[in-house]
């Protein structure tokens, strides 16, 4: 209540500051790192899997190493990593930021639902009512890239309000999300119990060690390995792994601590994540064909064309419609440092897919390769358009700011 009496209107984009502030602009700056390393083994994947040297490229990604190939230790492996720090943001914003307090949580949280549910509808649309469209796919065009989008927005947002990055990273938290309940439970195969329940029990006891406050690495590094082992012989992605440990991560300091173990933990991974893990992934997940013949069926491939709407209509519309929405018709409102137009760039930018998106094209067509490259070239051309779209926007509303 105001000192008037009249009910408080409630914040879509919160202020941020203090310690929120500050982690959040180390966040961005590792994230823009790794998005600029993501961007360099793109371009190297793309020049490889395009040269004279390309069957080199195949063979190194089919190589049996262990028990998984070099391109299924990417997907499989590096990305749990990713999914990690994903689950362990997820918790942190759950309890102690953004997503902790309704009134602010329900616009990002409306938005990124809208951003994942329009990009299907329309992909659904296309493939639907085309004689050779396929409708597993439905799932590549949901999916926003954080390094990528907290790239482009670093380099060219310098002056944007930080109450519009914080928006961004708490959309891409819960686009996060959406994505790990989608391939939990639709990219699922040869379900085994048994493994299940073994990987569940070492997250519970993960759970338990954290409870009581032990802290040493030999224990976690062994159950964590375990636990992926576990999920990825029980059929559920393994990457699913990642995430159950990142949540059961204690978020909050005791009193007297420094520091909760999350944030030690995700000091120390961060970099790997996006210095390592997501640029080795994306090394052998963005070499694709582009030869003369490859282009000319990514142009009426519906598969390719329901992707590259998606990205590009869906998650614009989706974005600002359920933001705006969900304004119009609740008590929550804009924050006066923001305008309209802000939001509208960032929903444009929100349509770059990239890592997730890729994951989930092999997931979708894993038996049939040649579908698996034109989804992923249409991924990288929905992406490529995206960025460049958003980062005329924002370049122009970075200007207005700086005035």
């Amino acid at each position: 209540m105001t000192q008037s009496g009249t009910p408080a209107r409630k914040r879509a984009f919160p202020r941020v500051l203090g310690p929120e502030r500050a982690f959040l602009a180390d966040t961005l700056r590792t994230e823009t790192t790794g998005g600029l390393l993501l961007l360099a083994a793109t371009v190297v994947a793309l020049v490889w899997a395009n040269s004279p040297w390309q069957d080199a490229y195949r063979h190194l990604s089919e190589l049996q190493v262990g028990p998984l190939t070099v391109e299924a230790w990417a997907s499989d492996g590096a990305l749990t990593l990713f999914f990690y720090l994903a689950g362990v943001e997820l918790k942190r914003e759950l309890l102690v930021g953004t997503l902790s307090k309704l009134n602010e949580a329900v616009v990002p949280v409306v938005a990124a639902i809208a951003g994942m549910v329009l990009p299907a509808i329309i992909y659904l649309a296309v493939n639907l009512t085309a004689p050779s469209g396929r409708t597993e796919g439905w799932a590549i065009p949901t999916a926003t890239d954080i390094a990528f989008a907290l790239a482009v927005l670093a380099i060219v947002g310098s002056s944007l309000p930080s109450a519009l990055r914080a928006f961004l990273l708490t959309l891409a938290v819960v686009d996060d999300f959406g994505a790990i309940l989608v391939i939990a439970v639709f990219f699922s195969h040869g379900f085994h119990l048994v493994p299940l329940l073994a990987a569940i029990a070492l997250i519970g006891l993960t759970y338990v060690l954290q409870r009581r406050r032990v802290r040493t690495p030999f224990l976690y590094v062994p159950i964590a390995i375990a636990t992926w082992w576990f999920m990825h012989e029980s059929g559920i992605h393994a990457t699913i792994a990642g995430v159950a440990l990142g949540l059961v991560t204690r978020v909050v300091a005791d009193a007297g601590e420094k520091h909760p173990p999350a944030e030690r933990i995700e000091h120390r991974l961060r970099p790997w994540s996006a210095g390592v893990a997501v640029p080795f992934f994306a090394l052998f997940a963005a070499g694709v064909t582009l030869s003369g013949s490859a282009v000319r069926h990514l142009l009426t491939d519906p598969v390719a064309i329901g992707v590259v709407a998606g990205l590009l209509a869906g998650k614009a519309i989706g974005v600002f419609g359920g933001s705006w929405l969900t304004a119009r018709f609740t008590r929550a409102e804009l924050n006066s440092d923001l305008a309209w137009r802000d939001v509208a760039a960032v929903s444009v930018l929100a349509g770059i897919g990239f890592t997730v998106a890729l994951l989930i094209a092999q997931l979708a067509f894993g038996a049939d390769a040649a579908q698996v490259e034109r989804a992923k070239a249409a991924v990288l051309l929905g992406s490529v358009a995206a960025a460049l779209i958003a980062t005329l926007l924002l370049a122009r509303r970075n200007r207005a700011y700086a005035e």
